[in-house]
């Protein structure tokens, strides 16, 4: 099995044309052809899982079969392209899947290099899964100053992957800075973008080789359809994980890319409302006395804030934040009750404001020991931030750390407590 290479042959026909229009527009224009027949301006489902042909091997249009390919997800697919400025894109059953498949468009022995503080589900891939493939996996929390060093000490790495910002501290990684170490040893660079959107960032315009989307989150963005894509420009890396993509099977119904591609031409607006909001709670959360400590890059105070303005739409935080209530676990367990509009609920991106303790969901499956070392503590609260109004998201924060730092100091001083029911349980 060969390695994927980085560059593309100059000669070869991309799929997918780059579009160099606004962001909206492309969102709400790009893979969306009225119908010819019918003139309708918003595709129908097609969910035929077999196309007529009119002799042996001659099928009527472009499609045969739905799991090699199908309209709907062929749109879809284009209209991903566009927004991420990729020549193509390859649309999958889960953000798991199409992680697992890259994974596997690698040759048995391959080295991976990663950031360690990642999502629960990916760290689990590499960490139980992997090794069945013959691919070995090594963590940094450092991985601008690491991956030369780590690069000289496994010359069999093949692929460097990146979370920014990560799930869910929030931490930041130079792109650019990476790929140009990376490509100097013939390795390439995937990014989960699944943070923050190809609204806010667009991680090949720096370097990367790969970018990869959790679809059920801010791509789709209504909590209904579970689905991943990557996006890529070289022309050898789609002849390999479209290979994949149909022969392993994990692709997505017509019907989940019809919804991901509606959910998709709002996708702008909806991360300006989010982006807007979560700044307003981040400020909020930094003035309040029952915080230890805000993780957010929109924030001045933020470690990385240099790397936001380098690398994100207009220096946009997002609408992801993470911080650590005073107070212990049980504090971060009682603010999820106490809140009004954020329900407690894995998952993020979606149209609803949702809240949860990582260390006890999202990333329970990575060992304690593991998680602090990167800052994911017991009272460490992550919020997905909706489009619900911004003066009604900060009032419900607001007050539910008040009353949980306030319950909390209650139960300690008559000495009661209450048994954790939280599941501790990755997804």
């Amino acid at each position: 099995m060969t390695v994927l290479p980085i560059t593309p042959p100059s000669e070869t026909e991309p799929r997918f044309q780059k579009d160099v229009r606004g962001f909206g527009t492309r969102a709400v224009q790009a893979g969306a052809p009225h119908d010819p027949v019918t003139g309708a301006v918003i595709e129908p489902i097609s969910l035929s899982t077999t196309f007529a042909q009119t002799s042996l091997g001659r099928p009527i249009g472009e499609y045969e079969y739905t799991r090699s390919s199908n309209p709907n997800r062929n749109n879809f697919e284009h209209a991903v392209a566009a927004l991420e400025n990729a020549h193509y894109a390859l649309a999958f059953s889960s953000g798991l899947a199409a992680m697992a498949i890259t994974l596997q468009a690698l040759a048995s022995g391959s080295h991976v290099i990663s950031i360690a503080d990642l999502y629960g589900g990916t760290h689990r891939y590499f960490t139980k899964i992997a090794h069945t493939h013959g691919i070995r996996v090594s963590f940094t929390g450092l991985i601008e100053v690491d991956v030369r060093r780590l690069l000289e000490e496994n010359p069999d790495t093949k692929l460097v992957w990146i979370e920014t910002p990560s799930n869910p501290t929030l931490t930041l990684v130079d792109i650019q800075a990476v790929a140009e170490v990376a490509h100097e040893y013939g390795v390439y660079v995937v990014v989960d973008n699944t943070f923050l959107s190809p609204y806010v960032q667009n991680p090949l315009d720096h370097g990367a080789d790969v970018v990869l989307h959790s679809v059920t989150k801010y791509i789709n963005g209504h909590s209904d359809v579970l689905m991943g894509v990557t996006a890529f420009n070289s022309a050898e890396i789609n002849e390999r994980m479209s290979f994949l993509q149909n022969a392993i099977g994990a692709v997505p119904s017509p019907f989940d890319c019809w919804l991901a591609h509606r959910g998709l031409k709002t996708l702008h607006l909806r991360a300006r409302a989010a982006n807007e909001s979560a700044t307003a709670i981040a400020a909020a959360l930094q003035a309040s006395p029952n915080v230890q400590s805000v993780n957010y890059p929109g924030l001045s105070s933020h470690p990385q804030r240099k790397i936001a303005v380098k690398q994100h739409r207009k220096g946009m935080g997002g609408g992801m934040l993470s911080f650590r209530i005073k107070g212990g676990r049980h504090a971060a367990e009682r603010f999820c009750q106490m809140t009004k509009i954020f329900t407690l609920a894995e998952s993020l991106g979606g149209v609803e404001s949702l809240c949860e303790v990582p260390a006890a969901m999202t990333h329970a499956g990575i060992p304690r020991e593991s998680r602090e070392a990167t800052g994911i503590f017991d009272d460490l609260i992550r919020l997905s931030v909706g489009i619900e109004d911004t003066d009604d998201l900060v009032a419900d924060i607001v007050q539910a750390v008040d009353a949980a730092i306030e319950l909390s100091s209650d139960e300690t001083s008559s000495g009661s407590s209450t048994p954790s029911d939280v599941v501790e349980l990755v997804v």
